[in-house]
């Protein structure tokens, strides 16, 4: 077996090295990172007791507050698998993913036993209810100090419950003696399961390895994110997302900073948040930043921000521009999937800004661009047909990645495996572009191209033209069906309210036909005063595109 790790020791080693510093905030409740650690290993005790050990499926339905790195730690610590499920989703969704998952109990928020409780019925899962904002961090015998997990005691803490008719977990938490330390675990280990948002079909679980979330949240601390244990970060983002959870959870605490964290986000919140708690980060997706930019319209208060980060789609330069003026801080933009445990590559402190890019890769990341169509002759490079086959910097094709941040593959899906995992390399299903000195140009989702009378048109390329214009806070385009182009390039657009929609689609389509090619531009324009986002804010275009009518108004056609 490999050498000995666990993810758990994130919050393991910064509850030794600095014991009584905040490591959470909440609602005005502070937790140090000694509290967080023992209620970890009392969650971690209570889960045993329970009959769950190293190598089971734990699956997390839980809000953003203290109890989600109660229980993802305490069940890390146990030696478990973590599967988290959106706080957001609903019965059929978590069904998907129990049953998919094979998960053993459920931890499940009491306000959220509506959706979680039926899911867990029909998948015969186990249910563990918490109070939304429990800690389980009182009350109990401290950790044993000659390290090693625990014996069984004695059949465990008392069940729990009340009126919700299934056991309390965070109160058996608190009367647990807690576990010495972190089961051990080995590199190659599935620490979490983590679903795809399924916009491309079914949603898969995506296993990640002790060693290669490890490795994400020890380089990326270093180089993008450069925590120092003096920064305080506003948790803005779903603790259930990979974003969130990693980029966000675990870098802060492997760093011995501050998580100031929100249960959901609200731009005037979230400002009034950074300023009172002195936030020096914020990582967050467009929608947010745009969310932030309108607070700050009506609020000159600032906070000391030192540093911000953008991810899950492109921020407009535009827009990137009034993000720093306002916030007063510089914006590093990144790229990353589910897949790659999350980050890939970033704009980085120390180095110069490229705005229209992601940057360089991380250490021990290695990124290159690869024919999309993996059977076609246009390629240079090795690979039979079929494999992965190289093209040279500058040419737009498949972005694939490897490197230890790599996933171990989808769970129970070895044909889905094997087509992405191909030659050592990750395909991610994104087109991009590399320049010549290696930072990484994020065009399109390969599924999300528009192909328009024989050209290929990138979305965020025309939607970064859009917003452009100074009527435009915000764009999605997309294709639609069109008689003799196959498909016609389509913007959906949030603006101030027109006075006449009309008038600015067409002063809005005269902006693009100035700035596109002819086959790049919108054919037709609509407003809309709010997108479909996902979990994490990221706009849906497929949603967008499947409520699409040709009867849209406004709307004006070339």
């Amino acid at each position: 077996m490999a050498d000995s790790c666990s993810v758990a020791s994130v919050l393991e080693r910064s509850a030794t090295r600095r014991p009584a510093h905040p490591a959470l905030v909440f609602d005005g409740v502070s937790l140090s990172y000694a509290e967080l650690w023992t209620g970890a290993l009392r969650y971690a005790a209570a889960l045993r007791a329970r009959g769950l050990a190293a190598g089971d499926k734990v699956a997390l339905l839980l809000p953003n507050a203290p109890v989600f790195p109660l229980a993802y730690y305490g069940a890390l610590a146990l030696g478990a698998v973590v599967v988290p499920v959106h706080a957001g989703s609903r019965t059929p969704e978590i069904t998907h993913v129990l049953r998919d998952s094979g998960a053993k109990a459920l931890i499940c928020s009491r306000s959220l036993l509506a959706h979680g409780a039926p899911a867990a019925h029909a998948t015969g899962t186990a249910v563990l209810a918490v109070h939304d904002a429990g800690t389980g961090a009182g009350g109990g015998p401290e950790p044993a100090p000659d390290g090693g997990p625990e014996p069984a005691a004695g059949g465990g803490p008392a069940p729990a419950a009340d009126e919700c008719g299934f056991p309390l977990l965070d109160r058996e938490a608190e009367a647990a003696p807690p576990l010495r330390g972190p089961v051990p675990r080995g590199e190659d280990d599935i620490a979490l399961v983590l679903y795809t948002s399924g916009t491309t079909g079914t949603p898969k679980g995506v296993m990640l390895t002790h060693r290669g979330v490890l490795a994400n949240i020890t380089v990326s601390a270093r180089t993008p994110f450069a925590f120092e244990d003096d920064d305080v970060l506003l948790g803005t983002l779903p603790l259930s997302h990979t974003f969130g959870q990693i980029c966000g959870m675990g870098v802060c605490f492997h760093s011995g900073a501050t998580l100031v964290l929100m249960d959901r986000f609200d731009g005037p919140r979230a400002l009034d948040l950074a300023v009172t708690h002195h936030c020096t980060v914020v990582m967050g997706v467009p929608t947010m930043y745009l969310a932030l930019l309108d607070a700050a319209a009506c609020d000159t208060r600032r906070p000391p921000l030192r540093r911000a980060y953008s991810g899950g789609s492109s921020l407009a330069p535009t827009v990137l521009a009034r993000v720093e003026a306002e916030l007063g801080c510089p914006v590093y933009e990144g790229y990353g999937l589910t897949e790659t445990s999350p980050s890939v590559s970033y704009n980085q402190p120390g180095l110069p800004r490229r705005p229209g890019t992601v940057g360089l890769p991380l250490p021990g990341v290695e990124v290159a661009i690869a024919d999309p169509d993996p059977d076609s002759a246009t390629a240079t490079g090795p690979g039979p047909a079929g494999r992965i086959r190289l093209l040279p910097d500058g040419a737009r094709g498949e972005i694939v990645v490897r490197g230890h941040n790599v996933m171990a593959g989808y769970l129970g899906r070895p044909e889905a495996t094997a087509e992405v995992l191909v030659d050592g390399w990750l395909r991610t299903g994104d087109i991009g572009a590399k320049d010549a000195d290696g930072c990484l140009r994020v065009l399109d989702r390969k599924k999300d191209v528009v192909i328009s009378g024989g050209y290929n048109v990138y979305p965020r390329e025309v939607e970064e033209v859009l917003l452009g214009h100074p009527r435009v806070a915000q764009a999605a385009v997309f294709g639609v069906p069109h008689d003799t182009l196959g498909e016609a390039v389509h913007a959906v657009l949030r603006v101030a309210a027109p006075e006449k929609p009309e008038e600015l689609a067409e002063e809005i389509l005269a902006w693009t036909r100035h700035r596109l090619a002819r086959h790049k531009c919108p054919r037709r324009v609509t407003f809309t005063d709010a997108f479909p986002v996902g979990p994490t804010g990221k706009v849906l275009r497929h949603r967008l595109a499947a409520d699409w009518s040709p009867n849209s108004t406004p709307a004006t056609p070339r």
